[in-house]
């Protein structure tokens, strides 16, 4: 087992270091991630993107800049802490050029504007806010209160609201598809504007929730939109991916 660190007599290795990434949950979003990166480098490769010698010393230079090793001592020293040879540390900085490089071909603006002529609708966003309660009957209560006063809403969620949104009226603000619950976020987007919905109670009955939506808003392609669009684009294209690969955990 490669050590890590050593507190006196005590070694922390590689083991234990796996050991605890795996408690912690860590390790699976980490192992996922390497694949995503490799992936994406085997990609790259396969379609003839280039990096040049230059791209790659520009790069391994501003890795430096930022960590202020500007000398060539300094970077040694930096590298021999954590065991890393200088061919290793080219290597993790032209793959991650294929990376940027390949990515940036599959969410390129052109695509990005693409995808959302032919899928606009989903990128439909609403303006709401909410009220959540411990209980159906006060939930119920208020649900009453809200038909017969719809304008108490904020003031309302300020005095009974159990949610983080309290101090600003229950207030959440614009969202996109994807960001309620799929029971909820179905109805928020078929209701108009000023409908009340609710209320809808947690799966374990916890706590009940009540929607007011404010606003409706088309897809325009904003850098909200457009962003969202990307990071679509991307896992998409990844899944695309490791449909081609045999990926096997060890």
């Amino acid at each position: 087992m490669a050590a890590i660190v050593r507190i006196d007599d005590e070694v922390i290795g590689t083991d234990d270091f796996i050991r605890a990434l795996k408690l912690t949950g860590q390790f699976e979003a980490l192992v996922e991630q390497q694949v995503r990166d490799r992936l994406t480098v085997i990609a790259a490769k396969s379609h003839g993107v280039h990096v040049s010698t230059e791209e790659i010393q520009a790069r391994a230079d501003q890795f430096r800049r930022v960590r202020g090793l500007h000398r060539a001592a300094d970077m040694n020293r930096f590298l021999d802490t954590f065991g890393i040879s200088l061919d290793e540390f080219e290597a993790f900085v032209t793959d991650t050029l294929y990376q940027e490089k390949m990515l940036a071909e599959v969410c390129s603006d052109e695509a990005v504007e693409a995808y959302f002529k032919l899928n606009s609708p989903k990128f439909d966003s609403v303006e709401v806010s909410h009220i959540v309660l411990d209980s159906e009957g006060q939930a119920k209560e208020v649900m009453s209160i809200l038909d017969d006063d719809p304008s108490s809403f904020a003031e309302i969620a300020r005095e009974h609201s159990i949610a983080d949104t309290r101090e600003r009226g229950g207030v959440i603000g614009k969202v996109l598809r994807g960001s309620l619950k799929t029971e909820i976020e179905a109805k928020v987007f078929n209701a108009h504007a000023g409908d009340l919905l609710g209320p809808f109670a947690a799966l374990d009955g916890s706590f009940y929730e009540i929607f007011s939506v404010t606003a409706k808003y088309p897809a325009v392609l904003d850098h909200e939109v457009a962003s969202e669009v990307r990071r679509v684009l991307r896992e998409e294209w990844l899944a695309a991916r490791a449909q081609e690969h045999v990926i096997e955990a060890r």
